[in-house]
């Protein structure tokens, strides 16, 4: 007897409760395999896909070589490596996202057709979306009332494994690893993190010795390097929150408690879409806010053309490395619905496409934070001024000028406003696309109008 893991979005070996789950099940005979699904390796963007097919280079070593790769659609595909197995039993981390759970859903109906089990255990949270409840029996909305919930349901210790795993070495479709290996040496990919389990813990490792205690106080500041960098590897389960949670347990001062916080936040919104699939793709909370639909503006903001250098540095950092500094993609993403009028959604699919952290859950959600629509209760009159938060974030302009080489010429905070030096667009950098003043009273009004009309 034997069981089949099958990985998606928990890319590790070390505290994964499936994996012991299917030791457990198949006498210590596992065959790991993942799945290169075209309907979603296809869409994404070089720097994604390299991230992901370096990811897998990585596990292939942590696992002894016996990782299993196939390509396809799962539900043809899982059904095959467990009759090549001689599994009696699927091991998986149960799936939340929209998408994932509904692929689950098919090929779950197609083992029961064939006699094989499925068996969920874990998730790629601490606390598995849709478990924590309000006192009246529904999810949370809020986020602190859910991170008090949630902090106070805890979580398990991190999973140990089982001794006497026996890998299975079944063949790998050789085209699959290919595909990969092209993905992840594609020419204009961005540098990114090193890859792997191994790779995460280390920098995990450095972020507790040298980041943690100015956690609190660093986090937003875009001209340093107070970030974990933790979360494209979070992005694809290389290392578990709970592995960080352990670690944190008990260590004093506010960056051990902030950090959590934003795991927490990660939680939150996991918990949010589950409960709500559409706020995927749609409003969580409809305004009947008006948009507008300018293909030249969102293309500008886009490309880094916007005119405002924290808003142009943040969009030039995503397209050069696969990642943008949290409170910058907060800044971006309310420039481009606030003072350019767009749909959140064309914002959040750019970033989907592009940054290699993308979660899901986060990403539609952190957007509709921002945009007014989602879990924030009074979130209209919320307009980030660029300027403003360009000289507090990054107040000597180090940050923008790493990634704009056309105002490396301005000093200082002055290259916040390019505009009023004589010299400030000498190399080609345009001038402001719109008037912050302008445009926020123009979202200020559109927003009220909205709230009369729900009124």
């Amino acid at each position: 007897m034997s069981a089949v893991l099958w990985l998606r979005r928990d890319l590790r070996r070390a505290d994964l409760p499936a994996l012991g789950a299917a030791a457990d099940a198949g006498g210590g005979d596992v065959t790991v395999v993942f799945v290169v699904d075209p309907e979603f390796f296809g869409p994404a963007g070089a720097a994604r896909r390299a991230w992901l097919a370096r990811t897998l280079q990585a596990l292939r070593e942590t696992y002894d070589g016996r990782l299993v790769l196939r390509s396809g659609d799962p539900l043809r595909v899982i059904p095959a490596v467990a009759a090549e197995a001689g599994a009696a039993s699927v091991h998986v981390s149960t799936e939340t996202e929209p998408g994932g759970a509904a692929r689950d859903a098919r090929v779950r109906t197609a083992l029961a057709e064939r006699g094989v089990a499925w068996v969920e255990t874990g998730s790629p949270y601490a606390v598995t979306p849709g478990r924590l409840r309000t006192a009246s029996g529904g999810g949370f909305q809020v986020f602190t009332p859910f991170s008090r919930a949630w902090r106070e349901h805890g979580w398990r210790a991190p999973a140990v494994e089982p001794p006497g795993v026996r890998l299975r070495d079944l063949p790998s479709d050789p085209a699959a690893w290919a595909l990969l290996g092209a993905a992840a040496a594609e020419p204009g990919v961005p540098e990114l993190p090193e890859a792997g389990e191994e790779a995460a813990l280390r920098r995990w490792a450095a972020f507790l010795d040298d980041g943690l205690a100015d956690y609190a106080e660093h986090r937003n500041r875009v001209d340093l390097d107070g970030t974990s960098r933790l979360s494209p590897y979070l992005k694809l389960g290389v290392v578990h929150p709970r592995t960080l949670l352990a670690a944190l347990d008990g260590r004093p001062g506010d960056g051990p408690r902030v950090f959590t916080n934003e795991l927490a936040w990660r939680e939150f919104y996991a918990d949010v879409l589950f409960r709500h699939p559409e706020s995927l793709d749609a409003d969580l909370r409809p305004l009947g806010l008006t948009y507008d639909d300018d293909p030249d503006r969102l293309a500008a903001w886009q490309q880094g053309r916007t005119g405002y250098p924290i808003v142009d540095a943040g969009m030039r950092q995503l397209l050069a490395t696969g990642w943008m500094h949290n409170r910058v993609r907060m800044i971006a993403a309310s420039f481009l619905t606030k003072d350019l009028h767009q749909w959140w959604r064309a914002g959040a699919r750019w970033f989907e496409q592009h940054l290699i952290d993308a979660d899901l859950a986060s990403n539609a959600h952190g957007w509709q934070w921002t945009a007014g629509t989602g879990t924030d209760a009074a979130p209209y009159f919320r307009v980030f001024n660029p300027i403003l938060q360009g000289k507090k974030f990054d107040p000597q302009g180090e940050y923008v000028r790493r990634w704009i080489p056309e105002l490396r010429h301005l000093p200082g905070a002055r290259v916040h406003e390019p505009w009023l030096a004589p010299d400030g667009g000498r190399h080609g950098y345009p001038g402001p696309l719109v008037d912050h003043a302008e445009e926020r009273a123009v979202a200020l009004a559109r927003y009220q109008q909205a709230k009369g009309e729900l009124a």
